[in-house]
């Protein structure tokens, strides 16, 4: 599988490095208005894929236009109509499900034992959402004495969508198909670090029969294309997933168009174990959602909260399993753990290695880049802290994990609600009513308990304090990209007051 994976990559490559990547407005490939690239090289080795156009406010207010100009009609077709396209539209990335995966994995450095399932959960994303799209416009029956009162929705219009740079692709459909399937036309920003599989996803949607200008996608940088999205008074909305300073700025800038936002932001998530939990199955979810991804994700538990009782032993465990994680290449089926997405980011974990020895930190594993031939690896890392340290408080974003104590139940959930964010925690305990009890106390917009994250896309998905604003996920999705409208039908036998008479 890895040869055969290396081999389709080849005449991928080939294609980028001679065509490059585009915008993508109004149903046709276009350059940047302004004639700028930028470079996107893979975290594997560094070697260049292809030049990105790189837009700027010019290329953002073509995309708008076309928004604006595509939006009359997608709103008002039959939604059995957009259902059947929508489907299209999945079965169409089913059909590029290796090739999605096989760049992807090239683009960010996720191995691929993970980006081979993300092209078929983008598929279910717009599977889900066209059979959800008939009762988009659904509201509530709400009578009184002398009226009538129903409730609908209608699409909000254009809407600008900013997707991060981790799971690029799947993550850009967690958006955009909710997005569409409520009647809202699209412009989307991608990750300026992950840009080649966001040049697909408009051909894909071409390819099923997907009306031109419904998507545009604008490849660029947050302070020039980023910023005249947020700020174009066209677009209604903007849905973002990314760092939370981001989001501050992005709630900035469209103020002044009073844009809707929804923001799905930075996470420093727990996960407690408690003495009574099934520690096998406990332990497999503590690896696999902090190392699982590179531990890119918003998702990753990345605190241990861990009972002293049971401490000593389970982290033994904990660092013999994470000694043996598998750090390679991601195109290879073995690899567990592949390259950081860039540089910079590389440089940022790489930075928490040197601030684990001034906090005097036990590294327990790892604490250093992995050895490579010029790729951005590091080692999975396991360290114990305090709970007031660097290491527990601020996100890393990398396979990198801070294991803190606990003794009785009310200071694990001091422990797990002293950090600034509050998206997701993960709770292990037999005891079912410890459960639901912490499960209320956290401070955090999703938990689940003796599970790692299972996502079920009709449930609220999203974060309170600085994880974000606002939920995706089955009607949650509908609420942000569509506006409810309330009418009221009289039965005429109410009295009318009467003036000037």
């Amino acid at each position: 599988m890895f040869d055969q994976n290396k081999a389709r990559l080849k005449p991928l490559l080939d294609k980028l490095g001679r065509e490059g990547i585009g915008h993508w407005i109004a149903g046709r490939r276009v350059e940047s208005a302004s004639g700028a690239t930028f470079e996107t090289r893979s975290p594997v080795d560094g070697s260049h894929i292809a030049d990105v156009a790189r837009g700027g406010a010019a290329d953002i207010a073509a995309a708008a236009a076309a928004a604006r100009a595509a939006f009359p009609a997608w709103r008002d077709m039959r939604v059995e109509k957009r259902q059947n396209l929508l489907h299209k539209v999945a079965d169409r990335i089913e059909a590029h499900a290796d090739r999605i995966a096989t760049l992807e994995c090239w683009d960010t450095g996720q191995a691929w034992r993970f980006m081979s399932k993300a092209a078929v959960r983008a598929a279910d994303n717009f599977r889900f959402f066209a059979d959800r799209c008939l009762h988009a416009r659904d509201g509530r029956n709400m009578p009184s004495a002398d009226h009538w009162n129903v409730s609908t929705r209608t699409p909000i219009g254009p809407v600008g969508v900013i997707t991060p740079w981790n799971t690029p692709f799947m993550l850009s459909t967690w958006k955009i198909a909710p997005a569409l399937a409520a009647g809202c036309t699209v412009v989307h920003k991608p990750a300026e670090w992950s840009p080649v599989t966001a040049d697909l996803l408009p051909r894909i949607l071409q390819e099923a029969g997907v009306p031109d200008g419904v998507l545009n996608t604008v490849h660029g940088f947050g302070e020039d294309a980023g910023r005249a999205l947020t700020e174009h008074e066209a677009i209604k909305a903007i849905g973002f997933v990314g760092e939370t300073s981001t989001g501050s700025a992005i709630m900035a800038q469209g103020a002044a168009t009073l844009k809707r936002v929804h923001f799905e932001l930075g996470g420093k998530n727990p996960v407690i174990v408690f003495d009574d939990a099934d520690l096998d199955r406990a332990l497999d979810a503590v690896v696999f959602m902090i190392y699982s991804l590179n531990g890119e994700r918003c998702t990753s538990s990345s605190r241990l909260l861990i009972q002293k009782s049971i401490a000593d032993d389970f982290i033994g465990k904990l660092a013999a399993r994470v000694k043996k994680l598998k750090v390679g290449h991601p195109l290879d089926p073995a690899t567990e753990i592949g390259p950081l997405i860039h540089e910079r980011h590389l440089s940022k974990v790489c930075s928490y290695f040197e601030i684990a020895k001034q906090e005097g930190a036990d590294i327990l594993v790892g604490g250093a880049r992995h050895e490579s031939d010029g790729g951005h690896y590091v080692q999975p890392t396991l360290v114990r802290a305090k709970p007031d340290s660097r290491l527990a408080q601020e996100e890393i974003f990398g396979p990198f994990l801070t294991a803190l104590t606990f003794e009785t139940e009310a200071e694990a959930v001091a422990l797990a609600n002293n950090v600034r964010y509050g998206l997701a925690g993960y709770v292990w305990s037999r005891d079912i009513g410890r459960s639901l009890r912490v499960a209320d106390a956290l401070e955090a917009g999703m938990v689940w308990v003796n599970s790692e994250n299972v996502r079920h896309l009709p449930t609220p998905f999203g974060g309170i304090k600085a994880s974000g604003i606002g939920r995706d996920g089955g009607d949650y999705s509908f609420d942000f990209y569509m506006e409810t409208k309330m009418v009221s039908l009289a039965s005429g036998a109410h009295s009318i007051q009467k003036l000037g008479t």
